[in-house]
């Protein structure tokens, strides 16, 4: 499969395909994080949000069949130039910007991928994929009433922190967003936008726990 992807696409096809991917992703988390902003409203808002959403009927699971297909090509691709740039330089997929240097989001890319897939579908197992008639807040107060659950939640948190932040950066980098006067300030803007996302599905835990 890999290998198929690797020779179906040119690195710089590979490149603008993860770009693309990683954008739409970015679209749905920020839609996410401000759906579960109406958590600080209390929990009847948030419900109300959650029954408005399931009121949309047959537009969810097509979306959800549309973000599917996003996040496999964001896997698959991501996998493949990580497995190509070991060959290739025996580094790791995080490579240096034209900023210079590593960050702890830059070398930890793939690792955070893997956490934050391995979340989503523990995710989706605790909070999609149950009765669909007891309220939003209910179920995810139940879920993270197991210690171990809100530990692992807070490790996804963090990991998507280190992926997000690096993800923006290296999407505005992709798009030519850059210049030598003002990356240390995008690359705090991408730091930034990643936490407060973050933030977001942190006050949920600490609300519903």
């Amino acid at each position: 499969m890999f290998d198929f992807l690797q020779g179906t696409l040119t690195s710089l096809g590979r490149k603008y395909t993860m770009a693309v991917s990683g954008f739409f992703l970015g679209v749905f988390l920020l839609t996410h994080a401000a759906g579960n902003s109406f958590i600080f409203q209390g929990k009847a808002a948030f419900n109300a949000y959650a029954e408005q959403l399931h009121s949309l009927g047959l537009l969810v699971p097509v979306a959800e069949f549309f973000l599917l297909i996003i996040f496999l090509t964001h896997i698959f691709i991501g996998i493949a130039l990580f497995l190509k740039n070991q060959d290739a330089a025996g580094s790791r997929y995080a490579v240096k910007t034209s900023s210079g240097g590593e960050t702890w989001g830059s070398r930890t890319m793939p690792w955070t991928g893997l956490i934050i897939l391995a979340f989503l579908l523990l995710h989706l197992f605790n909070v999609r994929f149950v009765d669909q008639t007891l309220p939003i807040a209910d179920v995810v107060g139940q879920t993270l009433a197991h210690p171990l659950y809100t530990l692992f939640y807070l490790c996804g948190i963090t990991a998507v922190v280190l992926h997000t932040s690096h993800g923006f950066w290296s999407l505005l980098q992709t798009w030519g967003v850059h210049h030598p006067r003002y990356n240390a300030l995008i690359r705090g803007g991408a730091c930034l936008l990643a936490v407060l996302i973050c933030m977001v599905f942190l006050g949920v835990v600490v609300v519903l726990w």
